[in-house]
């Protein structure tokens, strides 16, 4: 409930292209301007800072204060309500509240991300999706409240409210966990792999940030069209998270990140070569169903980047504010970028425009098409660190003949792998709990393992506790036995 309420807050001054409850007298062209190219620099800076403070000073990231993100966030919306009772320094105003507000939402997530991060999958996915559907119905709920009491019930209630919750959450957190206790530089091999391995879902959601800072940037001088990206991306958020704890509940999820960029990327690129040449009714509905991608989008990069700390034992700060800089960067670009064409649209170059967007398009289906189409999009071969993984919370009852017809279903290089993944659909282990399983079965110490995996040693011992956990065992020998009982030739008999 308080990641919730702040991200309601949230979506009511940074996302989209207007301040749905400020009076609309203040939210000219230059101001709007103002403040969102302060707010998307600080809060990419701040993510920036985050990465290196994590990497080179990672014991104040164990401690991370909540004040350090609440006085700034607390200072942006006072900011943002003087420059409405002074009209003569709004822009001044405009430009300290984007600013202060940029350091205090990147903040906020960085606080959320490594909360949702020290839990357990289970417990940690489901906060933060719940989180996400509460929020959009908590941020339609302040439209029933009139817009000159929200502004100021804001800084005084709101963000006071979910602040507490940040501060009583954080107390649970198990500080003692490898992700909290590794030191990055004594494992540079192990952040090296990390920085490999993700950064192309980086880019990939960096893709859509980039369309969306296009957006924002177009959407600034139609305050209608801002509102409409408003509310559709809240509703996109809403929707996705319902569907995914649906789906959650009676299946396993395997959602990689790059292949669904690559099946959107050519629908992305025909919407903007259309924008030119159809009513400007479309250039509304793409705006928001862009900003709708990109909300969504935001809320999968939470869930991987967790996951990431997880499977890793690395710092929750590090792998969400290196996504994160690689997307708010793309995002970035796209809005200064938008802004500053629009100045060249002003002087009557819009054949040149469409020529460029044309060009744009074909590149684009020939770097998709190069990179293997729909198929090679679709293919079932993918990386685990690509892929997020939520395991079904309540799997359809199967009889252990059902369930080695699945296995036979697969390839597998031995007897050992099919006895793993026949262990993995029976307790619920994730993808790297049975990596660790198998590497185990095969004989391999927890210095090799932690080698062939590129993972701290103590990161190892941590799978191994929650895999003897989740098999009710205490020791390797059982294991064994427990993994030859899981023989598909006498399941079958």
């Amino acid at each position: 409930m308080g990641y919730a309420l702040f991200q309601t807050i949230n979506a009511a001054a940074i996302w989209g292209g207007v301040f749905p409850f400020l009076p609309s007298s203040f939210q000219t062209p230059d101001i709007l301007f103002t403040f969102f190219l302060a707010q998307s620099l600080v809060f990419t800076g701040s993510f920036l800072a985050s990465v290196l403070g994590s990497y080179y000073f990672p014991g104040p990231t164990r401690q991370f204060l909540v004040p350090a993100a609440a006085i700034p966030y607390f200072l942006g919306w006072c900011s943002l309500i003087a420059g409405i009772y002074f009209p003569g320094y709004a822009i001044i105003f405009a430009t300290v509240g984007g600013a202060c507000l940029g350091v205090g939402s990147a903040g906020f997530y960085m606080l959320w991300q490594r909360l949702f991060a020290s839990q357990d999958a289970d417990r940690g996915n489901h906060d933060l999706i719940l989180g996400t559907a509460y929020g959009v119905i908590f941020y339609f709920a302040l439209y029933t409240i009139p817009v000159a009491v929200t502004a100021f019930l804001i800084p005084t209630v709101f963000m006071p409210l979910f602040a507490l919750c940040i501060v009583l959450q954080s107390r649970t957190i198990d500080l003692t966990q490898p992700m909290f206790q590794d030191e990055p530089r004594k494992h540079p091999t192990v952040y090296r792999q990390i920085l490999h391995d993700y950064w192309r879902s980086a880019l990939s959601i960096g893709a859509l940030g980039f369309c969306s800072g296009i957006v924002r940037s177009l959407v600034i001088g139609n305050s209608d069209v801002g509102s409409l990206v408003n509310v559709m991306s809240m509703a996109a958020s809403l929707i996705m998270a319902l569907a995914l704890l649906l789906i959650w509940q009676r299946k396993n999820l395997r959602i990689n990140v790059v292949t669904a960029y690559r099946v959107l990327f050519p629908f992305v690129i025909t919407g903007f070569l259309l924008l030119p040449f159809l009513p400007s009714s479309f250039d509304t509905i793409f705006a928001g169903i862009i900003y709708a991608s990109f909300a969504c989008a935001v809320v999968l990069m939470m869930i991987q980047c967790a996951q990431a700390s997880r499977d890793r034992g690395i710092n929750p700060v590090f792998i969400y504010a290196y996504v994160g800089v690689i997307v708010y960067v793309c995002h970035d670009i796209g809005f200064i970028g938008g802004s500053f064409v629009e100045q060249f649209s002003s002087l009557g170059i819009q054949p040149i425009a469409a020529v460029s967007l044309l060009a744009l398009y074909l590149l684009g289906i020939m770097y998709f098409i190069g990179l293997g189409g729909f198929r090679q999009a679709t293919s079932t071969q993918d990386k685990l660190s690509e892929s997020i993984e939520l395991i079904a919370l309540n799997y359809p009852n199967e009889s252990d003949e059902d369930t080695s017809k699945k296995t036979d279903e697969h390839q597998y290089r031995d007897r050992i792998s099919k006895q793993c993944a026949l262990l993995q659909q029976h307790y619920r282990l994730s993808a790297r709990e049975t990596e660790v399983m198998e590497l185990m079965a095969r004989g391999n110490s927890v210095a090799r393992i932690a080698e062939e995996l590129v993972v701290s040693e103590n990161t190892i011992r941590t799978h191994t506790k929650r895999i003897y956990a989740k098999l009710a065992i205490h020791k390797k020998q059982e294991l064994l036995d427990l993994i030859n009982q899981f023989d598909p030739a006498n399941l079958k008999d």
